[in-house]
């Protein structure tokens, strides 16, 4: 993955500082459009805080909330709907790659607690993987249904698509100086 400069992304035309920012979000247009009216920044991580503040803060409305959150794909989604970047966060080697029959186990599980997950709070859920297998997912997405709290479930998806980001930033800058 590679991002542009924050000098180039400064200057760069909207569509491709959106490109950009989808790289870090995912697409979410109620988030890129603000980030873009805000430039410039003195860098990625400031560009992260901000879309931090926008997500948590009070100033977005509900759908708004719902569109940002819902651009994340679900955890062991097809490995064809899934973005590079989700893929390697998800522990996928290649799209193209047989799965095993753990991992058809493993994904069919999720993707039935990811139909619980949304009939319970209205969105998609979302949490920063970190290189844990998705096995290690469906203890916690089973716990953060059993919570039943709307309001802290929202926080936690932003919160965790925040961590995603500047996971991705790091990997970014790994790769090329940012």
């Amino acid at each position: 993955m590679s991002l542009p400069s924050i000098e180039q992304l400064n200057r760069a035309s909207p569509s491709v500082f959106i490109e950009a920012v989808n790289t870090l979000f995912e697409t979410a247009p109620p988030l890129a459009d603000r980030l873009l009216a805000a430039r410039p920044y003195p860098s990625y991580l400031a560009l992260i805080d901000l879309a931090e503040s926008v997500c948590l803060g009070s100033d977005l409305s509900e759908q708004d909330k719902l569109d940002i959150i819902n651009a994340h794909p679900r955890i062991g989604e097809n490995k064809t709907n899934l973005s590079v970047m989700s893929l390697k966060e998800q522990g996928y080697n290649t799209r193209q790659g047989a799965e095993s029959e753990q991992d058809r186990q493993v994904n069919a599980t999720l993707a039935q607690l990811n139909k619980e997950y949304e009939a319970t709070y209205g969105f998609k859920f979302v949490i920063f993987v970190a290189g844990r297998p998705r096995s290690q997912i469906v203890p916690l997405i089973r716990q953060r249904i059993a919570s039943n709290n709307k309001e802290q479930e929202m926080k936690t998806g932003m919160t965790d698509m925040m961590l995603i980001a500047r996971d991705r930033l790091k990997k970014a800058s790994s790769d090329s100086k940012l």
